[in-house]
């Protein structure tokens, strides 16, 4: 039978290619149970980085992908109202403190600042969670762990996380892998020829080099991951990119203009 623990486990190793010592100083903030915050631009890795550590720690893993919408309820627990009465059902949050999983939150500047609150107990020497509608307080199981992620470059004074929170908190800076790296992951991710996997490398940093200037964010490495797994499968390098690494990212005419040049020169 099938254990809550068991439904959570990540049973097949994810590619992730380290490009620092993040893994092992994961491993001692893990050893140590100290929450752990990743910081980078979309598409970087922070995810798969998460989810490695969790195979590689042969945790369960349990995530949450956080938005404006989201409540308190939505992360411990609610009743629900049923035919024969009301039922209490714990949100993921409270399932990751019980079962001893990682419990990632991603994206957390997305939810509200009242809500993100609901963390702070867990993330200091108290590690309990309390259940205020159901009068039950939560002492963390050992193998409990929090980490949360979010993109600095989108935020402001509306969407960011309070020092409250922030200094509760280890943390790691992520950004896109230098281009040999980048196209050595590319080729590894989908078995496309390397000598290809570094034309898309070359394509991305030109619209990187556009952030700011046009474009709120760059091309990122999972987009390149889509292009160059259309290519693998045979579709025309410039519809490819056309299709995956341009239209995805901006409506503007003149940066589509600016792009589309780069990948007709770039490929042909």
């Amino acid at each position: 039978m099938t254990t809550d623990k068991d439904q959570y486990k990540v049973h097949a190793e994810p590619y992730y290619q380290a490009q620092g010592k993040e893994v092992q100083l994961y491993e001692a903030a893990y050893r140590n149970r100290l929450p752990v915050m990743v910081k980078g631009p979309t598409g970087c890795g922070k995810s798969r980085f998460v989810e490695y550590m969790a195979w590689k720690l042969n945790k369960p893993l349990i995530t949450v992908a956080c938005n404006e919408d989201m409540t308190a309820s939505d992360l411990v627990g609610r009743y629900l109202l049923e035919a024969n009465g009301t039922r209490w059902l714990d949100g993921p949050l409270t399932v990751a403190a019980r079962i001893g999983a990682i419990c990632y939150l991603d994206e957390i500047v997305e939810a509200r600042q009242d809500t993100t609150v609901v963390i702070h107990p867990l993330t200091d020497h108290r590690r309990t969670l309390p259940l205020d509608k159901k009068g039950e307080l939560i002492n963390a199981h050992p193998d409990f762990q929090l980490v949360i992620s979010y993109n600095p470059g989108y935020q402001s004074l509306m969407k960011d996380l309070k020092q409250s929170t922030k200094q509760r908190f280890t943390a790691f800076d992520f950004d896109y892998p230098d281009a040999a790296l980048e196209a050595t992951i590319l080729a590894k991710e989908t078995g496309l020829d390397e000598a290809i996997a570094s034309k898309l490398v070359k394509i991305g940093q030109t619209a990187r080099n556009l952030k700011g200037h046009g474009l709120d964010e760059g091309i990122s490495t999972r987009l390149l991951v889509y292009a160059a797994t259309l290519i693998k499968d045979g579709v025309d390098p410039l519809d490819a990119c056309r299709m995956a690494l341009v239209r995805p990212i901006t409506d503007d005419a003149d940066i589509r203009e600016t792009l589309d040049h780069a990948i007709d020169a770039t490929f042909s």
